[in-house]
Order: structure tokens, then C-alpha cells, then sequence
């Protein structure tokens, strides 16, 4: 694990920096002035937009397609990833549903709590009002995008995939389905999934007979 430390230790660092970062804005303010303050930043068109689309990074049917691309090109890694995702899923979910299912989301505070404040929204978008904490999309995001910063052999790479969770995550505040306190805990159960399943399938190197394509086992 040592030499894994070693290649990963840019992006852990520039991840734990920020998530240093949000705990401590998270403790220090209220939930409701951090996210109003995030959400000045809603209204610039090409941000709007951005953050429109990049969000389905989390979602279900992108996972489902980038998983699909992963196992073509290696069938480890996709065991790999989807182990990693299908736990971290079913841990923020369980979260969700039966622990914190009582936290509601932006929209519903700022409906009926605090009436004083309007959100700016974008347009388009269908905002959901319960089952806020923890992010679904967050917590899926780092689960398969840290898997494919812990095994990329390029800082490049590396730094592009931790920057698209980052958006991912980011952006369900920015759309204010969400919390930052909600995208903050979803980073940290996807990204401790993935660090958990990498010791099980990469770093004691097993099913090394599957480092290989799928089409590779279907030719056969």
C-alpha cells in the first residue's frame, strides 16, 4: 500500500484539503446561509448549464453506462467499480431512507421555513424536497471515479477523474438538491468505498486472470 500512497498522494491531499474545507463551513455556519451563499452563483447561463448536465455523472443510468465502458476495455476493474458502488450505494441509502430520513432537502426549507429567502433556480429542473442527507449522486460519483483515480498510472487522468465527482458532487448544491452537507458525507462513503474495495481486488492482486476485455472471455 505503500506505493499506492505514494501515486495517490496529490489528489488525497487536494481531497482532504477540501474536505477540511466544507467540514469546517459546515460547523461554522448555518446550513441555510452557506447554501444561499452558494446559490448566488446560480444564473450565469454557461454555469447553469454545466452544472445542468454534469450532475447525471451521479446518476443511476450514467453509472450503469460508464461501468458498461469500463468492463470493455477491463473486466477486474469493473468488478472493482461496481463492487465499490453498489456498497457505497447501499450504505447512503440505507442512510438516507432509515436513519436521516427526516432531513429535507433546499427547496422544502426555503418553501416553508424560511420564506424571507428565494432560491435561484435553474430552469428546467424538477427540485426534490425529502431524503436529503446523504447525496446519492455524490456518493456514487467518488465511489466510481476515486476507483479510476486509484488506478490510473497518469497524474493527468488522475486529477480528471477526481475533478469530474468533484463537479458531480458540487453541482447538486448548485441545483440546490442538496445540502453541502449532504454532498460532503456522500464523497466521503464513496470515496472510503473505493479505498476499501481496492485493497481487496487491486492491491492483493486478485482475479488477475480477468485484467482483461470482455470480448476477450466472449471470443472464447
Amino acid at each position: 500500500m505503500k506505493s499506492f500512497f505514494k501515486h495517490n498522494a496529490a489528489v488525497l491531499f487536494v481531497y482532504l484539503m477540501l474536505l477540511g474545507i466544507s467540514v469546517f463551513f459546515i460547523y461554522s455556519y448555518k446550513k441555510t446561509d452557506l447554501h444561499l451563499y452558494i446559490n448566488q452563483l446560480v444564473g450565469n447561463k454557461f454555469l447553469n448549464l454545466f452544472f445542468y448536465y454534469i450532475t447525471y455523472l451521479g446518476d443511476g443510468i450514467a453509472a450503469v453506462f460508464i461501468l458498461f465502458i469500463i468492463l470493455l476495455f477491463n473486466t477486474r476493474l469493473s468488478i472493482y467499480c461496481i463492487t465499490s458502488l453498489l456498497s457505497a450505494s447501499l450504505v447512503s441509502q440505507t442512510l438516507k431512507n432509515f436513519v436521516f430520513d427526516d432531513i429535507t432537502r433546499p427547496v422544502f426549507v426555503f418553501t416553508y421555513f424560511e420564506k424571507h429567502h428565494q432560491l435561484n433556480r435553474v430552469e428546467g429542473l424538477n427540485l426534490h424536497t425529502h431524503y436529503s442527507f446523504p447525496s446519492g449522486h455524490a456518493t456514487q460519483a467518488f465511489a466510481i471515479f476515486m476507483c479510476l483515480v486509484f488506478v490510473s498510472k497518469s497524474q493527468g487522468l488522475k486529477f480528471l477523474f477526481f475533478t469530474l465527482a468533484l463537479f458531480a458532487a458540487f453541482s447538486r448544491v448548485y441545483l440546490s438538491q442538496h445540502w453541502l452537507s449532504d454532498i460532503t458525507a456522500g464523497s466521503m462513503i464513496g470515496t472510503i468505498s473505493s479505498l476499501l474495495f481496492y485493497y481487496i481486488f487491486i492491491s492483493k492482486n486478485k482475479l488477475q486472470k480477468l485484467d482483461k476485455p470482455l470480448t476477450d472471455f466472449i471470443k472464447r
